[in-house]
């Protein structure tokens, strides 16, 4: 019975580990590729805002973390730098800063969605139709499939 009972252990925690590894390498596998850095470049310039992504935000650790530059302007945004990887990230823009999910959970219904973040060496969002960038302080990047947050900064 104990021999049962440690095989149904062993290879119910390999499974874990199977499954766990999968939520985090699939998106990396399925990536498209990051946009080359004189595109990134080249969308930054005409910026009306720049932000600074860093790792040491409180709802940051070492499998949800933003680094880079964010670059607003009215009808695009960009990021230069690097992101961990992970499943359905999306974009939002708020009214105010927020470093961790128990901050932003709250005002998510008010949050403005701008586009999925599907690449982690840079990305380039265009802005709907319709926003007005300059209504909100914010760029808060999330994890929509785990609830998670992964960074954000204030452009203004």
């Amino acid at each position: 019975m104990r021999r049962f009972l440690t095989l149904g252990l062993t290879h119910i925690v390999a499974i874990a580990f199977g499954f766990a590894l999968g939520v985090y390498l699939l998106p990396i596998l399925t990536a498209p590729d990051s946009p080359d850095q004189t595109v990134l470049q080249r969308e930054a310039e005409n910026a009306m805002f720049v932000g600074e992504l860093t790792r040491d935000l409180r709802g940051s650790d070492f499998l949800h973390w933003g680094e880079g530059k964010i670059s607003v302007s009215a009808d695009t945004i960009v990021h230069e730098g690097a992101l961990a990887p992970g499943p359905d990230y999306k974009l939002y823009l708020v009214t105010e800063f927020v470093e961790h999910e128990d901050e932003f959970i709250p005002i998510k219904a008010q949050a403005q969605l701008i586009g999925d973040v599907d690449t982690f060496n840079g990305a380039v969002l265009s802005v709907p139709d319709g926003v007005d960038v300059t209504q909100f302080t914010t760029v808060v990047i999330w994890c929509e499939a785990f609830s998670e947050f992964i960074t954000a900064t204030q452009y203004r």
